[in-house]
C-alpha cells in the first residue's frame, strides 16, 4: 500500500519539505509537487526528489491550446516525473496532442513516459459552487466527472484525479485499467479544510481508489511520519 499513497508537497519552504521527505520516505515513494512548491522552486524540487529515487506526480494541472500543452508535456518528461495532469474541460484536442507529443519523446529516446491523468472537478466543488459556475446545468457533479473521464479515457489519457465519491461511477464506465488518483482524504473526524466532497482513505481504497492523495493531515502534522504510518494502515486494513 505504501506505493498507493501520493503525498503532496503544498510548502513554500525548501527546507521543510526536505526535511518532510527526508523523515517519510522510508515509508512514503510518491510525492506531488503541485503549483505552490513549483512555482516557489520549479525544477529544482523535482530533480531533488528524482535523485533520492523517488517519484513525481507533478499537478500543474496543463490548460492551454493543444500546441502548448504537448510542449510543456514534453519539458515535464526531460524532468522524468512519473505522472502529470491536465484540465479535461481542455477538450479533446488537447488531450490527444498530449498524448502524441509524449509517446513520440518516449519512443524517440526509449525512455517510459509519464502517466497522464485528466483533473475532472476539482474537490473543493459542491452542488451550489457547480451551479453557480455553470449555471442552470443539466448534468449533476457526478455526471459532470464521469463525462469527463469518459472524455479523458476516449483522448488516450491514462487516468483522472476525481474525489472519492466518483470512485465507484467512473470505475464502472471507465474499466478497471483506467487510473483513479483520489484527493479530499482526511481521517475521521478531521475537519475537511476547503475541500467538499472527502472520504478516509480506507473508504476511498474500498471503493476502487489505485491512488490517493494526501497533503494537510500529514504534512501539518506533529509527527508526519506517524501520520503516514497511520494512513497507510487504514488504507491496509481496506485493501
Amino acid at each position: 500500500m505504501k506505493e498507493k499513497l501520493i503525498v503532496a508537497l503544498d510548502v513554500n519552504d525548501l527546507n521543510k519539505i526536505k526535511l518532510l521527505v527526508d523523515k517519510l520516505q522510508s515509508v512514503v515513494k510518491y510525492f506531488k509537487v503541485g503549483a505552490i512548491p513549483f512555482t516557489y522552486f520549479g525544477p529544482e524540487l523535482v530533480r531533488f526528489l528524482k535523485d533520492r529515487g523517488l517519484k513525481v506526480m507533478l499537478d500543474l494541472k496543463y490548460h492551454d491550446i493543444p500546441n502548448t500543452v504537448a510542449r510543456a508535456c514534453e519539458g515535464a518528461m526531460e524532468l522524468g516525473v512519473d505522472m502529470l495532469t491536465m484540465h479535461i474541460s481542455g477538450g479533446f484536442t488537447m488531450m490527444e496532442e498530449a498524448v502524441k507529443a509524449v509517446s513520440l519523446v518516449s519512443d524517440i529516446k526509449n525512455i517510459s513516459r509519464p502517466r497522464l491523468l485528466g483533473i475532472t472537478v476539482l474537490t473543493s466543488i459542491d452542488e451550489a459552487y457547480f451551479k453557480d459556475l455553470f449555471g442552470d446545468v443539466k448534468r449533476t457533479i457526478e455526471e459532470q466527472v464521469i463525462f469527463l473521464a469518459r472524455l479523458a479515457q476516449s483522448a488516450g489519457l491514462d487516468g483522472v484525479v476525481a474525489s472519492p465519491q466518483e470512485i465507484t461511477r467512473i470505475r464502472e464506465n471507465c474499466g478497471q485499467d483506467f487510473l483513479i488518483i483520489t484527493p479530499g482524504i482526511r481521517s475521521e473526524g478531521e475537519m475537511v479544510d476547503d475541500q467538499a466532497r472527502t472520504m478516509t482513505a480506507g473508504q476511498a481504497i474500498r471503493a476502487g481508489a489505485d491512488y490517493i492523495v494526501v497533503g494537510r493531515p500529514i504534512v501539518a502534522a506533529r509527527d508526519p511520519l506517524q501520520a503516514a504510518k497511520q494512513i497507510i494502515k487504514e488504507m491496509e486494513n481496506a485493501g
